[in-house]
Parts: C-alpha cells; sequence; structure tokens
C-alpha cells in the first residue's frame, strides 16, 4: 500500500510497504485497546480522533514496515498523542478564560412545551424501535446504544455487511417517519 504525494508541504507523505491486509489486520487486532486506553486518558470525543491520529503516524513513520512488533510502536504513539493532547488541553485552559456566565443568558433548562414536546417525541421514537422487526431491531441497538460498526455487526449476528445496512436503513427510515 502507497500513498503519495508531493513533498511540496501541501499534504503528508504516506508511505508503507505492508501489504493493506495487513495494515487492516493490525488496526483490526489493535484499535480496541488503543481505544480504551486513549478514551480513559482524554475521553470518549477525542479518543477516536486520537486513534486515527494513531495509525496515520504509524503510515507516515519513515520505517515502518521496519518494525518488528508494532503493537507496541502503536501504543508508544498513542501515549505520546495523549500526552501532547492534555499538555495542550491544559495551556488552552490556562490561557482561554471564558468569564462568568452573564446573568441574562439563557436559562439551559428547557422550557416547559419543549420538554413536553420531547417526551412524546421520545416514547414515538421507542415505539417505532419496538415495531421494528427482531433482527433490524438487534442492529439498531447494537449501531446506537454499543457503538458497533456495520461490520462488527455483521460479524456478531453472522449476517453480510450489506444485510447489516439494509437492517439499518430500515431502522432510520422508520424512526424519522415516526418524528414526522
Amino acid at each position: 500500500m502507497s500513498f503519495s504525494t508531493s513533498t511540496s508541504g501541501e499534504e503528508p507523505r504516506i508511505s508503507a510497504s505492508r501489504p493493506a491486509h495487513l495494515l487492516r489486520a493490525l488496526f483490526a487486532q489493535n484499535k480496541r485497546g488503543l481505544l480504551d486506553y486513549l478514551t480513559r486518558r482524554v475521553g470518549r470525543t477525542d479518543a477516536p480522533d486520537l486513534l486515527q491520529e494513531t495509525f496515520v503516524r504509524f503510515l507516515q513513520h519513515e520505517r515502518s514496515e521496519a518494525v518488528a512488533d508494532p503493537p507496541p510502536f502503536l501504543q508508544k504513539i498513542a501515549v505520546n498523542l495523549a500526552r501532547d493532547f492534555t499538555r495542550r488541553r491544559k495551556i488552552e485552559a490556562k490561557h482561554l478564560a471564558f468569564g462568568e456566565i452573564p446573568e441574562d443568558a439563557r436559562s439551559e433548562e428547557a422550557l416547559p412545551d419543549a420538554r413536553l414536546e420531547a417526551a412524546g417525541q421520545w416514547r414515538l421514537l421507542c415505539a417505532a424501535i419496538e415495531s421494528l422487526p427482531p433482527r433490524c431491531r438487534q442492529v439498531f441497538v447494537l449501531y446506537m446504544r454499543d457503538g458497533l460498526t456495520l461490520g462488527e455487526i455483521a460479524g456478531r449476528l453472522g449476517i453480510s455487511r450489506n444485510m447489516a445496512q439494509k437492517h439499518m436503513r430500515l431502522a432510520l427510515e422508520r424512526c424519522w417517519a415516526a418524528l414526522e
């Protein structure tokens, strides 16, 4: 696998002589552990971005194909990224003070009408989910609640990725229809 861009500083140069299937396997074997580590260090919101950056940096490494044991190398990259991220956040917090919230600022508590409307929409959405065919509902819940990818769901349920997509599409169509 080789990605090359101009060296004029426009885009990073990515070059990896490892075959694509080995890189996919390396990602599949290490993503969960690295994501768990990064989530503990930087939080759920920023961890996926740092996970992606970990693998990008691995691919950008001039001699990534010469790394005998990639998982510890990936872990070291993730540790460094998390450390840099935390340091950057501390500096930002120190220098970016937003001050007090103005007294005339809007309340974050929803107005009673908005709360009633949201509760009604929630009931409609729950009813739509409950009315889904069992396998379709299972795919939807694994995707939305557990955060699995369609590929992971397909593997777990023993169906094709295409079928998982079809189930997800049907679930989303029915949910949107219930809210209209």
